[in-house]
């Protein structure tokens, strides 16, 4: 089978593959749905019930940093290494993400990113995610079968990813971009967070383009001409360097999906993103239109 490494497939693609019994030894099908509580949905009971055929449960607290006080922040390539492995995954697999949110994708570019993070280019997401599967008609099941455990490496590009104290530098220096992709309420402060006890705002000098406006109406992510025009219009250079942010590091994922397919492949992410920056940052750091001031 010739190796399909382009960044979306379609559900029309992976659903001829799944026909074909290929969902397996070559490819491998992840789903990583994730949701924030106030979704009142629950990911790992949702995919027992129904999921693409083939697919594994990708679960990004489990693969994470046990020992970090922030969510899901990003695991050792040894940690990941072992959970792909142990997922079938292999150095010579193409990986399909995806997730059943109703955005059409929510979670799954977290996935996409970290298995690209990790020196796996192999990967893609499937566009429009299990929402559009399940709207085109394909299979779908509840029966799983457990992988058999294959060898992956994991070599870590640390360039992609940056830190509190790589945000706090950049405030004055400015060297990179920071783009929060929250919805502009969260941004601004005029709309609470989801995480019990931090409030909504964002960090210096950083730009908004909230993630679901990459995607259309039926969740399908926007041609590369209209993202080109969306990062113009957000006053977001792509010929510049650029970090994501977000409330934990998820959706951030989805503008470094927007500028690779816009050609620039090499966009970062804020791990602990705004979660951890109200936590750690000083007030004069935390950028808020609310009255009331932490």
């Amino acid at each position: 089978m010739a190796v399909q490494t382009q960044v979306l497939v379609s559900a029309k693609w992976l659903a001829n593959m799944v026909k074909r019994n290929l969902a397996g030894r070559h490819l491998r099908i992840l789903d990583r749905s994730w949701y924030l509580p106030s979704m009142n949905r629950d990911g790992k009971k949702e995919f027992a019930q129904s999921h693409i055929p083939g697919a594994s449960l990708f679960d990004i607290d489990e693969c994470s940093d046990r020992t970090s006080r922030f969510d899901h922040m990003l695991p050792s390539e040894q940690v990941f290494a072992d959970y792909v492995g142990n997922l079938g995954i292999g150095d010579d697999n193409h990986v399909v993400v995806y997730d059943a949110s109703d955005f059409g994708a929510f979670s799954c570019t977290r996935v996409w990113w970290m298995f690209r993070l990790f020196g796996h280019g192999q990967v893609s997401v499937l566009n429009g995610g299990f929402k559009n599967w399940v709207r085109e008609g394909h299979p779908v099941t509840g029966a799983y079968t457990e992988p058999e455990r294959a060898r992956f490496t994991a070599a870590m590009n640390r360039s992609w990813v940056k830190s509190f104290e790589d945000i706090t530098d950049n405030i004055p220096a400015q060297s990179f971009q920071v783009v929060d992709v929250r919805p502009y309420a969260r941004f601004c402060g005029r709309a609470p967070e989801p995480r019990e006890g931090v409030r909504p705002g964002h960090i210096p000098g950083s730009k908004c383009m909230p993630f679901f406006k990459f995607l259309d109406e039926d969740g399908m992510m926007l041609s590369t001409e209209k993202l080109q025009q969306f990062f113009e219009k957000s006053q977001v250079d792509l010929r510049k360097p650029i970090c994501g942010s977000c409330g934990s590091g998820v959706t951030a994922c989805h503008l470094v999906l927007a500028a690779h397919m816009c050609g620039a492949p090499g966009a970062s992410v804020y791990d602990g993103s705004w979660y951890e920056w109200f936590t750690k940052a000083p007030p004069e750091h935390i950028v808020s239109e609310a009255k009331s001031k932490p």
